[in-house]
């Protein structure tokens, strides 16, 4: 792994994220400003920790800590979705978009796992 590009939770956050704020600029002005840009900040939220993470790869527990981030920005993603969801497509457009989102939170924690037994801190 040479960058955090290489990261499939990376690569499929970051394409979800874009999806997302597509997706958010066909919402009403009122909520595309509203529930829009939430849900837009916690699905970024998401590649962001993942990135910045990574960047902290040298400490063990610290790259662990923001994957718990981006895994729980994950789960807030999943419960804007929802909300929009059920206000504005009444169940028809955002499904696939939360099982996506749900995919990558196993994805994200299963790398959790892969880092916390195999991940090896440099010496000093």
């Amino acid at each position: 792994m040479k960058s955090y590009r290489d990261l499939e939770i990376y690569q499929a956050a970051y394409r979800l994220a874009i999806k997302v704020h597509r997706m958010t600029l066909t919402l009403p002005k009122y909520e595309m400003y509203e529930q829009g840009s939430q849900v837009r900040r916690s699905t970024k939220s998401i590649k962001d920790n993942i990135v910045e993470g990574y960047g902290r790869k040298r400490y063990k527990q610290e790259f662990i800590r923001y994957l718990v981030f981006a895994h729980a920005s994950s789960d807030e993603a999943i419960s804007q979705l929802t909300t929009i969801d059920e206000i504005h497509f009444e169940s028809k457009g955002l499904t696939d978009l939360i099982s996506e989102y749900e995919i990558l939170g196993r994805k994200i924690y299963k790398f959790m796992e892969y880092v916390e037994q195999n991940w090896n801190e440099p010496r000093t």
